[in-house]
């Protein structure tokens, strides 16, 4: 049977700090996944006289999981974004006072009044990003209704209107400019099947420590603990993070628990060359529980996870859900490098120096890690 998994999204940032809105949490629950446009209710809307107009209703407008282009259309003119979404023909065309848009930050939600009743056409509280909803402006063309949005990051170019796996996949593209991405956290296991998801998506290449030090020691990480313990298993896993720290484009699912490197604070060096999510299972029971644990945990840094770029808290697992859990993590890191748009630079930076272990703080060329001298102060004590 499988096992109810919930996902509670929290994030860290180093520079600067930021939240997202409580609303746009509760949309990291798993059971429904991602829901973000309530469906026509078929049970309504059905009187005889009009059933002309209910079945190209719910033909074109109805929405599962999350809307697809064959409900509306959709277009980023780059400050602006435009959906357009078919009400009828001929004598089924609405009348404006008949149609009710409510646009926020992050939410748009589109009702009719139709026989009496509304009609929600489209609801979501995830837009791909955020909108100046002053500056929303809609009309009806013909048998269309206009929505234009203006957007508050006119470089971002969105890939549709909604967050989706698809496009966050697409989006992602644009904001980590070929960076890398590890995963840590409590599970190999979970880790192994987040990675392949999120490279299947983004096009980039899966990674897996565990397959690589198993290749290359010939035997088990489980045996290999066995024999010689687990700080000798993370030196080897470090080695082979020193390896792919000057790779991009790769998503690198590391050991998990305590076996590994990214349990050690002090062994970070090389994971700073991408951005890291830490997949944290907790027992947390609400939202608001986890992000406190989080809180702590980061507080308290005696886990070397808490060095991670992003969390997202996982309150069971099942293998089933794992797309779901890297959309989560693809979500978390948009927020992240949103918030600063040099982030995926700076990496690059830190991995042309050398991953001396800098990170965030990048000193200049001819640091010295192990003395904390850079060549040119040792230049001016002489």
């Amino acid at each position: 049977m499988a096992t109810a998994t919930a996902s509670y999204l929290c994030f860290l940032s180093k520079t600067p700090e930021f939240s997202l809105p409580s609303h746009s949490l509760s949309n990291f629950y798993f059971k429904p996944i991602f829901s973000s446009c309530i469906p026509i209710n078929n049970t309504f809307y059905k009187p005889a006289n009009n059933v002309k107009l209910y079945k190209r209703l719910n033909r074109r407008l109805s929405c599962n999981n999350s809307c697809s282009s064959s409900q509306y259309e959709f277009s980023d003119g780059s400050s602006e974004i435009e959906l357009r979404l078919q009400l009828g023909t001929g004598e089924d065309i609405l009348s404006s006072k008949d149609v009710f848009v409510d646009a926020h930050g992050s939410s748009l939600t589109v009702r009719l009044k139709l026989f009496g009743s509304l009609l929600t056409l489209i609801e979501t509280h995830q837009l791909f990003d955020q909108i100046k909803p002053s500056e929303t402006i809609w009309y009806i063309d013909d048998d269309q209704l206009v929505i234009s949005m203006k957007k508050q990051d006119p470089e971002l170019k969105w890939p549709d209107i909604v967050e989706s796996w698809e496009s966050l996949t697409a989006g992602s593209m644009q904001l980590l400019k070929g960076t890398s991405i590890y995963l840590v956290g409590d599970s190999t296991e979970i880790n192994d099947k987040v990675a392949r998801e999120l490279a299947v998506g983004l096009g980039y290449t899966p990674l897996s420590t565990k397959e690589l030090l198993e290749s290359f020691a010939k035997q088990t990480v489980d045996s290999w603990m066995l024999s010689e313990g687990s700080a000798s298993v993370a030196e080897g896993e470090y080695a082979i993070l020193e390896s792919l720290s000057s790779h991009v484009r790769a998503v690198v699912a590391t050991l998990g628990g305590q076996k590994g490197t990214s349990a050690r604070a002090d062994k970070w060096r090389h994971l700073y060359a991408g951005f890291t999510v830490w997949l944290s299972q907790t027992e947390a029971e609400d939202e608001d529980s986890a992000k406190e644990e989080t809180r702590r945990h980061v507080q308290d840094g005696y886990l070397g996870y808490s060095n991670a770029d992003v969390v997202v808290k996982l309150h069971g697992w099942d293998a089933d859900h794992a797309k779901s859990v890297a959309q989560a993590s693809l979500s978390a890191l948009k927020q992240l490098i949103l918030s600063d748009k040099k982030l995926p630079g700076k990496k690059s930076l830190y991995i042309r120096l050398g991953c001396r272990g800098d990170w965030p703080d990048i000193k200049p060329p001819g640091w010295d890690p192990s003395t904390g001298a850079d060549a040119s102060s040792a230049t001016m004590e002489h």
